[in-house]
């Protein structure tokens, strides 16, 4: 069988989140935490998991995107056991039955999700319509192993992200000189 694992191809998730799940957890779309709340109120961070939020079952953080991965029932059995633990930890279940069952079901919905090949990415849209929460899930296909391959298109990104050692940053700019005003 196939699954969702977390993925994160660059940083953002880490900006994005008010926590971004690990690479490589077994993760489920995670809707059941916005059971009740208004999407309308929620502000930055939390609203961002709210859009588009894959729920990693380790952390219990989120991840933008997730890749098609193959399980094992031992694996399944685990992942079941582990969202149990956390809907008690976390959630509040009333007891690791229910939750076990709550589980169970969330990680069979996600693996109906991956009937695309293996390595295949999914995103997630989450909207609420007539008060209900709708998740539209799209598969990016060879998204990883064709990056590069159209010299056109390989290095079409508007924005990199550069992690920096760095203790202080000069964050001034020079306007003037760069008018070309200054003597």
């Amino acid at each position: 069988m196939k699954a969702p694992r977390t993925i994160r191809l660059d940083p953002s998730d880490t900006f994005v989140f008010a926590r971004a799940s690990e690479p490589g957890e077994w993760a489920v779309p995670g809707g059941f935490l916005f059971h009740g709340a208004d999407p309308a109120a929620m502000q930055g961070k939390e609203r961002a998991a709210f859009r588009s939020g894959f729920l990693g079952i380790d952390s219990f953080g989120f991840s933008t995107l997730v890749t098609i991965v193959e399980m094992n029932e031992t694996e399944r059995d685990e992942a079941v056991e582990k969202l149990a633990a956390r809907l008690v930890d976390k959630l509040g279940a009333p007891s690791l039955d229910a939750a076990r069952a709550a589980a169970r079901e969330e990680i069979e919905f996600s693996i109906t999700l991956c009937h695309d090949p293996v390595g295949s990415l999914l995103a997630l849209h989450r909207t609420v319509e007539d008060g209900d929460i709708r998740e539209q899930f799209r598969v990016l296909k060879d998204a990883i192993k064709n990056e590069g391959t159209d010299r056109l298109h390989s290095h079409a990104r508007a924005f990199t992200i550069v992690e920096s050692d760095e203790d202080e940053v000069d964050e001034r700019v020079d306007l003037l000189g760069l008018g070309g005003l200054k003597s």
